[in-house]
């Protein structure tokens, strides 16, 4: 009898230590089941982060590349012929919210068919304000005038008498560090005082 509850006390040690050893196992196992999530988590975390990064530096670039676009460019409120049809005058101001601007690097370009390819290119340095005095910068909010040389020689004879009635003149003004702006000007008139835009 007594080796009879000796045999059961042996046995129910092993037992308790073999529930012991599974609890363990499974104890280990949801630590490695814990960590594992822990490291996805990390990981999709750093992921996500990044990404927002990228965007956010995209966002940035590209709102820096509009306001430099926009914060220097002009915008063209008339052209007429002027002076026996060889110049135009030209009456613009800049953008909204733009920056102030230095005449002199503001540039146009002209281009036209007049019996062949035609190009007159220049600065606007010669930029007056409305009461006719020179300016050397471009405030926002106030308008300017220009009378630019369409006529300067040979294959540069983009004025309205040399491109003729119902012809048309490609006119650019790029402003340095800004943006530019395009207009097509039509000639119905070459008369001076004649609106071509």
């Amino acid at each position: 009898m007594k080796e009879k509850q000796l045999f059961e006390v042996i046995m129910m040690k092993n037992n308790m230590e073999t529930q012991n050893d599974e609890l363990g196992s499974i104890g280990i196992g949801a630590m490695i089941v814990f960590i594992a999530l822990i490291l996805v988590a990390a990981v999709a975390s750093a992921v996500i982060i990044q990404t927002g990064e990228k965007l956010q530096q995209n966002a940035q670039q590209t709102g820096s590349d509009t306001q430099q676009e926009i914060s220097g460019k002009i915008s063209i409120n008339s052209v007429f012929v002027d002076i026996s049809a060889d110049t135009y005058l030209v009456f613009f101001e800049s953008s909204p919210g733009s920056e102030i601007l230095t005449a002199a690097d503001i540039e146009f370009q002209m281009s036209c068919d007049n019996g062949g390819y035609n190009y007159v290119n220049n600065d606007f340095a010669a930029t007056e304000d409305m009461d006719g005095v020179a300016s050397a910068t471009i405030d926002p909010g106030t308008s300017y005038s220009i009378i630019l040389d369409a006529n300067t020689g040979a294959n540069a004879d983009c004025s309205a008498a040399g491109v003729g009635i119902n012809g048309d003149v490609t006119f650019w003004i790029h402003a340095k560090g800004g943006g530019s702006t395009y207009e097509t000007l039509y000639i119905f008139d070459d008369t001076d005082g004649a609106l071509v835009i």
